[in-house]
């Protein structure tokens, strides 16, 4: 029998998206590497960063849940807290373009500069490569990378998954907790979680 042109691109999507599940990174597998260009044109390489605790945080500017942890403040104060203590941490923005979220180098320079973040750079993926390989899901989703290199900790920033800034106060904040735990030699308690948000808004899909 044959197979109409729906069904062979369906199949085709479906055996793409077996492939990218499969292939993703887990809690306690060691994190792909890659390579990505931050907003300040410099070039950023995970295995430059063998020895120092990596957190990597997706973003999406116009997302009511990043924009939860912006307008309070509560990113940039986990970004300056960690990164002075030697974490790198990398914003990850997975948007392609013509999809909400999408920035350039200079609009993401302007945006950074007027939230007052303080990442170690926002990196810009427009293929999504660097999304797919760590199964990012949504906007934000936050994963810790331990210094030889393991993941740690994948999913939710904290335990309130709502868009109101209110809930901040109070709530447990599962990177701070699996940052602490990690430099500390003990294991992670909450090591994956379901994150929360807005979904990514990878090329190629229509929402």
């Amino acid at each position: 029998m044959k197979r109409t042109f729906v069904q062979i691109t369906v199949s085709i999507l479906l055996l793409a998206a077996a492939e990218i599940a499969m292939s993703a990174v887990k809690v306690g597998q060691p994190a792909p590497d890659f390579s990505g260009t931050g907003s300040d044109g410099k070039s950023y390489h995970l295995a430059d960063y063998r020895g120092k605790f990596v957190v990597l945080e997706w973003h999406n500017n116009g997302c009511p849940y990043t924009r939860k942890h912006y307008n309070s403040g509560n990113m940039q104060n986990l970004q300056k807290q960690w990164t002075a203590r030697g974490v790198a941490w990398f914003t990850v923005i997975s948007s392609a373009p013509g999809k909400q979220g999408y920035v350039n180098a200079n609009d993401e320079n302007t945006y950074m500069s007027k939230m007052g973040a303080a990442p170690t750079a926002a990196l810009l993926d427009p293929t999504g490569t660097i999304g797919h390989l760590y199964d990012a899901k949504t906007t934000p989703q936050m994963i810790v990378i331990n210094p030889q290199g393991v993941v740690v900790y994948d999913g939710a920033i904290d335990n309130r998954p709502t868009s109101d800034l209110k809930d901040i106060q109070g709530a447990t904040n599962y990177v701070g907790l699996a940052l602490e735990q990690s430099l500390a030699g003990k294991n992670v308690d909450v090591a994956a979680t379901r994150p929360y948000g807005c979904s990514v808004k990878y090329p190629g899909t229509w929402f």
